[in-house]
């Protein structure tokens, strides 16, 4: 075969290999567009069954429950709150914010409250926080919920060993029962350790009347009755 043509067919065999890269490229891209489109939609569609869920919980309409700036006419048992905790939750009804994790319920104390994730200030008025570092809202060991002791969890002051505490989310619902309730300093984070069976630690500041900052915090453990439950 002549110099000629094996430098001919070199570039034909480039040429090919050049088309089939791009080919390639672009099914790549097709296929990772096509995978980031369904991953979107099926956060899209889990957003809307936990707002629901929010929503059903709280007796609520969706919209109310989504975080939007139209946060409706839902307001919680605040008989036990201080006056500048609910100055500060009316407030947070203007406010556009990411949707609630859950609803923390406990019937017998009429707590029933969203659940969002960290524990920041806005949320902590809104409602409940996820302590960020603890267990997934869904996930197995000690999942950790911070809340004020003079705004939605003030009422924590009622609760007993034996009490029963729901976690409602769109997935199902989980139903812990108190198994202990201490008194802490806020030095001591041993109380939100990993544990090995499904467990939920509210947290809390103490004593529940006290001007000022409260020296001390309020810690209920409450143990999962049985794993996530479907609805």
């Amino acid at each position: 075969m002549g110099e000629g043509k094996l430098k001919s067919r070199l570039r034909w065999l480039e040429r090919v290999l050049y088309a089939g890269g791009i080919v390639l490229l672009a099914v790549s891209f097709h296929v990772r567009g096509e995978s980031e489109r369904l991953r979107e939609e099926g956060l899209k569609a889990f957003e809307q069954a936990q707002v629901q869920t929010v929503a059903d919980e709280l007796a609520i309409e969706p919209s109310q429950a989504s975080g939007g700036r139209e946060q409706g006419s839902w307001v919680p048992n605040q008989a036990d709150w201080s006056d500048q905790r609910i100055r500060a939750f009316e407030q947070t009804r203007t406010v556009q914010a990411d949707p609630p994790l859950a609803v923390l319920r406990i019937d017998k104390l009429g707590i029933a409250v969203p659940v969002y994730n960290g524990t920041d200030e806005f949320n902590l008025t809104r409602g409940v926080g996820r302590i960020k570092g603890t267990a997934w809202i869904e996930g197995e060991g000690n999942l950790g919920i911070a809340g004020h002791r003079d705004g939605f969890f003030r009422p924590l002051k009622d609760i007993v060993t034996g009490d029963t505490i729901e976690v409602q989310t769109a997935s199902g619902r989980v139903r812990y029962t108190v198994s202990s309730i201490t008194i802490t300093d806020p030095s001591d984070v041993s109380v939100l350790s990993p544990t090995k069976e499904k467990t939920i630690t509210l947290v809390t500041c103490y004593p529940f009347y006290y001007v000022g900052h409260a020296p001390k915090r309020y810690i209920v453990k409450a143990v999962a009755e049985h794993s996530l439950a479907k609805n």
